[in-house]
């Protein structure tokens, strides 16, 4: 698991400044919508199952979701029983004001695993089509949200702190420097980190295989 880094502090209005990034559209990795060349890279992208603890999640934008709730088995549940994305981000939405108190402390912590989870357990895909944005810049295109996107505040060019693509890009560098780095992936260092009342376990390579051999039996 990576070291903390200033993505994942919260920024105070100088730091803040700081960490805002800017881009060329045309000499980045920009995704926006799902159904496009590289709309995968993009949590609310279906197709992407994941496994955790033997449950089934259908979508790393769920399982963020319910990592808001740690604290609350049923909101989680409700929320992977989802099977859109963006219906597991409504419901999630409707609970906001129980979300764990430290939240905004340990939200980049938890995208990071969430991201992590999501190329170890769909390597064929997901993975794939991250590696195959070269070294490029990858930008998260978002109409109002500079925090884990950037906006085109004029044509061509984006704005924004963009966590979500500083993310993929770090997890892409990792991989490229190490690909045993993605054989398992262990639990955050995030307190009381558990789905449906159960602490996290390490997901690891056969972690979704085997979840799908007893399904079939």
């Amino acid at each position: 698991m990576s070291s903390m880094t200033s993505l994942d502090k919260p920024a105070k209005n100088r730091e803040k400044a700081s960490q805002i990034r800017t881009y060329s559209r045309a000499e980045s990795v920009v995704f926006f919508r799902t159904k496009e060349a590289f709309g995968g890279l993009s949590n609310m992208a279906s197709g992407y199952p994941l496994n955790i603890n033997g449950i089934e999640v259908p979508s790393s934008e769920g399982l963020y979701q319910a990592c808001r709730f740690t604290h609350l088995p049923a909101v989680q549940e409700e929320i992977i029983r989802q099977s859109s994305p963006m219906n597991a981000k409504a419901v999630s939405s409707e609970w906001r004001s129980k979300t764990r108190a430290d939240w905004l402390a340990i939200r980049v912590t938890a995208m990071r695993w969430c991201l992590r989870v999501k190329a170890l357990q769909n390597k064929d895909t997901f993975l794939q089509l991250l590696l195959s944005t070269g070294s490029r810049p990858i930008v998260e295109l978002s109409r109002r949200d500079d925090f884990w996107g950037a906006l085109e505040v004029t044509p061509g060019t984006l704005t924004g702190r963009n966590v979500l693509g500083r993310l993929l890009m770090e997890l892409r560098a990792e991989y490229d420097a190490d690909s045993d780095s993605l054989n398992d992936v262990a639990p955050p260092n995030i307190k009381d980190f558990a789905l449906f009342g159960q602490p996290v376990e390490t997901v690891n390579g056969a972690t979704k295989a085997i979840a799908q051999q007893a399904k079939l039996c």
